[in-house]
């Protein structure tokens, strides 16, 4: 009956386009809403037609079709982990983006993120998109395309999913990509605590003047000269970290 619906030499190809298609949904930059559906396929496609002759011996059809659920759906499960690993170090761009927007006092500014779909500040915004930018100039694109290949030597088709590793790796990386927020929008912390300071202590000398008129006017072009020249160290230090985080998946 499933050699009927679906002849057993294309059983191999359908399998691997089942993991390959569930991690190009996720990936950061693959997976973004601004790439065109049918360009994302076509890919997917590409990549199992290169990659399946050289993973090795895999799977044939089962010949009830409720084996088929296990499966498939565990590759589906394992595509979209490992992609969603990946997805989670662009995390950190949209955490140092948001304290950057708070400290500046661009935070009620709100803008769509072509990325995610979703309503982001403008700086996360700025940084998620110069993130994607980086990674396909730097051709570090070529990672997460190894990431599938290599994804077969860590998780072999049929076996069950580590879900205790993928855990541990999803927490380590949660961890590391809220330090890098954090050490990419270092500066701004720094300008908001001194200059807030300065601020409160005006308004402990004068009262009656409204120190929020005063402030805002300075705080915006203070922060934009700050963005200026903190921008590329920030980036530099994304695509370095960027490198070392996706290191489980593609060692």
């Amino acid at each position: 009956m499933l050699d009927a619906a679906l002849p057993a030499a294309l059983f191999p190809y359908a399998l691997v386009f089942a993991r390959l298609g569930a991690m190009l949904m996720v990936l950061p930059g693959f997976g973004d809403q601004m790439v065109l559906v049918r360009l994302r396929l076509i890919l997917a496609l590409l990549l199992t037609v290169l990659i399946t002759p050289v993973i090795g011996a895999l799977p044939e059809l089962p010949a009830a079709p409720a084996a088929l659920v296990p499966l498939v759906g565990g590759e589906v499960l394992i595509g979209l982990a490992a992609g969603g690993l990946a997805r989670m170090i662009f995390a950190a761009l949209h955490v140092a983006g948001t304290v950057m927007a708070v400290q500046s006092g661009l935070a009620v500014a709100q803008n769509i993120d072509p990325s995610q779909g979703s309503q982001s500040v403008v700086p996360a915004n700025f940084m998620i998109l110069t993130g994607t930018v980086l990674i396909f100039v730097t051709n570090l694109h070529h990672l997460l395309i190894g990431a599938l290949a290599r994804s077969y030597l860590l998780f072999p088709v049929g076996q069950p999913a580590p879900v205790g590793d993928f855990a541990k790796v999803a927490t380590d990386i949660v961890s590391a990509t809220f330090q890098l927020g954090l050490q990419m929008a270092a500066p701004f912390m720094i300008f908001g605590i001194v200059f807030n300071l300065l601020i409160g202590l005006m308004n402990r000398l004068m009262p009656m003047v409204q120190v929020f008129f005063i402030a805002l006017p300075l705080q915006v072009p203070a922060s934009f000269l700050i963005f200026a020249a903190s921008i590329g160290l920030a980036m530099t230090l994304f695509t370095d970290r960027f490198v070392t985080l996706l290191g489980p998946l593609v060692r």
